[in-house]
Formats: structure tokens, C-alpha cells, sequence
């Protein structure tokens, strides 16, 4: 790899919210993970809410505040006057002020980090020079994986800093949900050596139901994608929620539309609430907070569905790379 030899240098920005080194999940070998925020869907059981906003955006825990030992250094910091105390003392914020906030002052002033910036923008020499930096930690097999939200929402940015990892012979995945348009979504694809594509549900009103947005254009990239020839590999992923995608009909369906494409290969995650804080902290309410369990049974017949029909079905993070 010739490190030295690369023309670094270009206006472009992207918002990340979060930079995860050593990961093991998430692409072949040891990977560094960057988090782009914006997405195009809002799925109702999303583990990263914080992604949603394609801006710089603060986050609230008030399990952090310590109102209670009479702390108030946050009472007349926000410009806004957006943070009131009742009271015993507890200090409250109206979140639709919040969000459209630019200046974050409280984040500077809270001695227990109860306000937190969630974006930081990165140039793209920046990001690179992070992953150049992560280089040696990798392994043989491992490199850098690009999630979010979606990372096709700074379709530029991105297209930058790929070009440049292809130089630098840096291995490159992706986690998408292919929602972007098609042009762009090739173009990346370029310089994509791994990918999950989420597929949410294979019903269109369904899939809107859960995220958003119909699946039409998701299910349309992933038909251009193989029609393109793409030579990386490419796994779908299904989180899996009961109620919403675990019945056996849409198990048929998904295998239907994999088979007429050429797929074989899908990872089932089983839903998990690991992300309800961050919705408590963005004072969004989290409609899944009491249904949506799978249980291990579900989780084995639906794997069994696939696998008799010949279809590599890995549950988790049981995904053999």
C-alpha cells in the first residue's frame, strides 16, 4: 500500500455521530465503523434515532442530570431560554427549540455531560487520515465499514473518501438501506467490496407502515446492483420484529425475490431494544417498548424456512466472513 503517494484535499463535509474501531460484526476481519447521520427511513424500532437528523443536534439523559445534589450550572445558558427548572429543582427542555439549535451552549457548560452533541463534521482528508491511522489494527482481512443512518445521504462526501480508501487499498463495507437514487447508489457501489441491504419487509404497504417509505427503489437498486455485475458480496439483513416481518409468508416472499436475483445469502437480526435510551434522551417516544420480542424458536423456524430452501440463513451475529 502506498500510504504516502495520496492527493488528499477537498471542500467536502460529512456529519458523523459516531467512530467505533475494532469491530468484528459488521464486514470480514477487524473494522473501523463510521456512523453517517440522515437517513431516508424512520423505523419505528430503530436502534440509532440519533441518525435521523441530518444536522448537529444535542442529546439529553436525564439520568445524567444531577438536579437533585442541587446542581444547576445549565439555568441561564441556553439563548433560547429553552431550559426550565420546576420547583424541586429539575431541570426540563422543549425539544422542538432544541432541534433547531446551532449554537449548543449547554453541551460546554454541564459538568456531568448531561447534554451531549451528537454530530461531528469531518472533511474528507480528516476521515481518511483517521482510517490510515486505524490501518495496522485491522489485519489482513479487516478494514473500514460505513453505516449510519445511511451513509448514501452524503453521497459526495462518501464518493470521496471511497475513492480514496481504493487507493489506499483500504477494504471497504457498507450498511445500507439502498434507498437513494439509482445512479448514486451504483456509483458508490463501485468501491463497495462488502454490503448488508436492509429489507425491511417485502409487503410495500407494509414496509411503509414500519419505516416510512415504500420498498420499491430499495428492491429496484438491489435488481440493478446484479444486473451491474457488482463483484463484491453482498449479504440482505432483515431485523426482525414480531408482528411486523416475521411471518412465514414474507420469509416466501424475500426468497422468491432472491432467487430471481441471484442471492443467497441473508442475516436475520433478532429485534432488540438497545436503543431505547436514545430516544428517551432525543424525548422521542419509542413505540416498541412492549411488543416486537422474537423468540428463540421464531428466530430458528424462519432460519429453517431459508435453509430448505437453500439459502444461507445466519441468525445474529453469526455471520461466517
Amino acid at each position: 500500500m502506498d500510504k504516502e503517494n495520496i492527493n488528499l484535499g477537498t471542500g467536502k463535509k460529512g456529519l458523523i455521530f459516531d467512530i467505533q474501531a475494532y469491530s468484528v460484526h459488521d464486514g470480514p476481519g477487524c473494522r473501523t465503523n463510521v456512523f453517517f447521520v440522515g437517513c431516508p427511513m424512520t423505523c419505528k424500532w430503530c436502534a440509532n434515532p440519533e441518525s435521523w437528523n441530518k444536522k448537529k443536534h444535542i442529546m439529553f439523559s436525564d439520568k445524567m442530570c444531577k438536579w437533585e445534589k442541587g446542581c444547576a450550572a445549565c439555568r441561564n445558558v441556553c439563548p433560547h431560554h429553552n431550559i426550565k427548572f420546576d420547583q424541586s429543582g429539575k431541570p426540563s427542555i422543549d425539544w422542538g427549540i432544541c432541534m433547531k439549535c446551532e449554537t449548543f451552549d449547554c453541551i460546554n457548560i454541564c459538568p456531568n455531560n448531561a447534554f451531549k452533541q451528537v454530530v461531528k463534521e469531518y472533511s474528507v482528508d480528516e476521515l481518511v487520515a483517521l482510517l490510515r491511522r486505524d490501518f495496522n489494527s485491522w489485519g489482513p482481512d479487516g478494514g473500514v465499514t460505513f453505516t449510519g443512518g445511511d451513509p448514501l445521504m452524503h453521497y459526495e462526501f462518501l464518493l470521496e473518501v471511497l475513492k480514496k480508501c481504493h487507493k489506499l487499498q483500504i477494504h471497504t463495507a457498507i450498511e445500507t438501506e439502498a434507498y437513494a437514487k439509482q445512479e448514486e447508489f451504483l456509483e458508490i457501489m463501485k468501491y463497495i467490496n462488502f454490503a448488508f441491504i436492509d429489507v425491511k419487509n417485502m409487503d410495500r404497504e407494509k414496509h411503509k407502515e414500519g419505516t416510512g417509505v415504500y420498498n420499491d427503489l430499495v428492491l429496484s437498486n438491489i435488481r440493478a446492483l446484479v444486473k451491474a455485475g457488482w463483484k463484491g458480496r453482498l449479504i440482505l439483513r432483515q431485523p426482525t420484529i414480531a408482528g411486523y416481518n416475521d411471518s412465514v409468508e414474507n420469509a416466501h416472499k424475500l426468497i422468491e425475490f432472491m432467487n430471481e436475483n441471484g442471492l443467497y445469502e441473508i442475516n436475520l437480526l433478532k429485534f432488540h431494544r438497545l436503543g431505547l435510551t436514545k430516544w428517551e434522551q432525543l424525548g422521542k417516544e419509542y413505540e416498541y417498548s412492549n411488543h416486537g420480542d422474537m423468540t428463540e424458536e421464531k428466530m430458528e423456524l424462519l432460519q429453517g424456512i431459508y435453509l430448505d430452501n437453500n439459502i444461507a440463513c445466519y441468525i445474529g451475529d453469526d455471520t461466517p466472513f
